[in-house]
């Protein structure tokens, strides 16, 4: 491994967006042909009564750009290349800065017109066709003076029954024809909301405001059918919060038939799969769960005054099912066992990545959760100013569970994103911004100690970054590391039918992996926060609210089944 050379994607581009036209990102290496299945990586999906086609070739009508203020500019963009005998809903729009068009659109086809119609998966209360042309369309926007450009943003109208599924740019101040966009019927959409600003401009002078956003379903998850379909939101008077004007998609085929089968899962686990870098420091490192409960670790239930009770290897004889009442919780080996520092350190030959694959987006996309474990998580280092103050305790906990997910277009069995779970929160990172071991495979860092994962090395501070006030996350390259295209293990893919994947026991218990802590006051963050120098002249109390909650109290975590995004969708 340590021969490999590492290198990162965004490197390879010019920096002068302004004589660079913008093209649709590649990954590194080529995709390879997946194997035959139902309907995964075909290039369109079927979601009932229509189907839909994934459009990534674009081209530019106009650029949003403020003469004046900090606004970065944007440009509206007209999908291209659309398959014969679909329609597009909408247009797309992204920031100018960025080097490659990531995004998509979707292009509908109305599977009624077809010469051999398909049945459609659900019956339908109404005679109207899937899809209709707009009515008219509204101005929503077009720029004044103060732009270098003049454009305009038009919403169409749908007729009594449709919604619109996104906006039209034109560089000419007259409505866009009608045959530009279809609407769709309004028993086959989703409730979209805005999420990420993609631009946003206020004028003092002319006292008026435009902003631009993404969109989502807002029920996300593995059991909902929202389907992005990449247009974009704008409003001058829209927010957050208030209903959208325009929908998503809704799949109505039940089967997922976009879904990767197993055998397609595994091979994109070995052509996806990141390896897991550990910082040249680390103490606590992950294993396997047979390992841990092989060495000695315990199970405690509460009121019980005992020594607590043995594990079988698979985990058999954990309570199952039910939810986190604390009744139980694990721990390490007891204090007078000889086992037990060895076993809080962890052994990285037995680990191995668990894999839950799950349905996102109506079954649209592919997450593959990679869960790893850890039995012990270690103290925190703060950062206040320029010191950095390694603690003792404060942070530590038995039995440390974290995550990535790889999120993969169904399309094509592209990977569009990397889901970095950091602590109690996290981010996702589009293909583009990975950095890339191997072909395909991006890295993923661990922190020292706490093991959250981020895209690349480096300190981030989980606290107040102003004022550089917080926990470090220390993540750097190492020889500890795990390779999660071939130390894997699927545990868990709910989409592929009862009896297809064995849920390993251990997954079924839903209580803590490790005894709840409290640092109460008094604690050694408050006896070093009286010893800072005199420039840090925070009074204790203001100085503890910038810090994580968690250095406070920890209590024991519960498994991968226990948390919310095992059934919904991640935290962002």
């Amino acid at each position: 491994m340590s021969g490999k050379e590492c290198w990162c994607w965004d490197n390879v581009f010019d920096n002068n967006y302004d004589e660079i036209e913008p093209e649709s990102f590649t990954l590194p290496s080529p995709i390879p042909q997946w194997s035959q299945g139902k309907g995964f990586g075909n290039g369109k999906i079927c979601l009932g009564e229509i189907e839909v086609a994934r459009i990534t070739k674009f081209t530019k009508i106009w650029s949003c750009c403020p003469l004046f203020g900090k606004s970065k500019s944007v440009s509206f963009y007209k999908p291209d290349e659309i398959p014969q005998g679909f329609s597009i809903v909408g247009h797309y729009c992204q920031p100018d800065d960025e080097k490659n068009i990531t995004g998509y659109v979707l292009a509908v086809k109305d599977l009624s017109t077809d010469q051999k119609p398909k049945k459609p998966l659900q019956d339908s209360t109404s005679k109207l066709p899937a899809l209709a042309k707009p009515t008219n369309y509204t101005l929503v926007y077009s720029p004044n003076a103060l732009f270098k450009e003049v454009g305009y943003v038009w919403l169409p109208n749908a007729p009594v029954g449709y919604k619109a599924m996104g906006f039209v740019a034109t560089v000419e101040p007259h409505e866009p024809n009608v045959n530009e966009v279809r609407c769709v019927r309004a028993d086959l959409t989703e409730s979209c909301e805005a999420c990420e600003v993609v631009f946003s401009y206020n004028s003092l002078l002319s006292k008026s405001q435009f902003r631009v956003w993404k969109t989502r379903p807002c029920e996300r998850g593995i059991s909902c059918r929202g389907v992005s379909v990449g247009t974009f939101f704008c409003s001058t008077s829209f927010t957050k919060g208030d209903d959208l004007t325009i929908a998503c998609l809704k799949n109505l085929d039940s089967s997922l038939q976009a879904m990767p089968n197993l055998e397609q899962v595994h091979a994109l686990i070995k052509h996806y799969g990141p390896t897991v870098y550990f910082h040249p420091n680390e103490i606590y490192l992950p294993s396997s769960v047979e390992w841990f409960f092989k060495n000695g670790a315990l199970l405690f239930e509460d009121g019980k005054n005992n020594n607590g009770i043995a594990i079988e290897l698979k985990g058999a004889n954990l309570p199952a099912g039910g939810r986190n009442d604390g009744k139980y919780w694990l721990d390490l080996p007891s204090k007078d066992d000889v086992n037990r520092h060895t076993v809080k350190c962890g052994k990285i030959e037995t680990a191995e990545l668990y894999v839950h694959v799950k349905p996102a987006e109506g079954g649209t996309l592919t997450d593959i959760a990679m869960w790893i474990f850890c039995p012990f998580n270690g103290p925190a280092t703060l950062k206040v100013g320029w010191l950095n103050l390694d603690l003792k305790k404060v942070g530590e906990h038995v039995g440390d569970w974290e995550h990535y997910t790889l999120r993969i277009s169904n399309f094509s069995g592209e990977l569009v994103s990397v889901y970095f779970s950091e602590h109690s929160g996290g981010e996702w990172v589009d293909a583009r911004d990975l950095e890339f071991i191997e072909g395909n495979k991006s890295i993923v860092y661990a922190s020292r100690n706490g093991h959250a994962s981020y895209p690349h090395p480096g300190c981030y501070l989980q606290g107040n970054t102003k004022l550089g006030i917080g926990a470090r996350n220390d993540c750097a390259k190492s020889k500890y590391y795990i390779d999660s295209s071939s130390k894997y293990r699927i545990i868990a893919a709910e989409y592929l039918g009862e009896g297809t994947i064995v849920e390993p026991p251990w997954l079924q218990y839903m209580r803590e992996w490790g005894p709840t802590i409290e640092y109460k006051s008094g604690s050694e963050v408050d006896e070093i926060i009286k010893h800072l120098p005199y420039i840090f002249r925070f009074s204790a109390e203001t100085l503890v609210e910038l810090f994580p909650n968690e250095l406070y109290g920890e209590a024991g975590p519960t498994g991968p089944k226990e948390k919310n995004n095992w059934f919904g969708d991640e935290r962002w």
